[in-house]
């Protein structure tokens, strides 16, 4: 049970972080009348949802690289977006990236440890 919990959690929080971060594109509805213009304003609100998506999916193959990509990820957000310096939205937003990424990075040493015991 606990090996299921921490198979899941990660990627239950990846999923919901990406939903959220797309989320913000709704607005592209009310702006435009075309749908080409439509769907140009959603692709481009959701660049940085696609390029988070990209790293959850490789940490979902494979666990430990994909954990230390997210690790940076919400890092290099918080340093860029000035999260240490008074802006706690952006740390809000950047956590479950780094949580998720610890626990992709956890639940893969776990696994290993406990393939190296069988």
């Amino acid at each position: 049970m606990k090996e299921r919990l921490l198979y899941w959690t990660p990627r239950l929080i990846g999923i919901l972080a990406v939903l959220f971060m797309m989320m913000f594109s709704i607005d592209c509805m009310g702006e435009y009348s075309e749908w080409k213009k439509i769907l140009l304003c959603f692709l481009m609100h959701n660049i940085p949802a696609f390029i988070v998506l990209a790293a959850f999916v490789l940490a979902w193959i494979r666990e430990y690289p994909g954990g230390l990509l997210l690790i940076i990820m919400a890092v290099a957000g918080a340093i860029y977006f000035r999260g240490f310096s008074g802006n706690w939205g952006v740390l809000i937003v950047m956590a479950p990236f780094l949580v998720a990424g610890i626990l992709f990075i956890i639940h893969a040493t776990s696994y290993q440890v406990k393939q190296e015991q069988k």
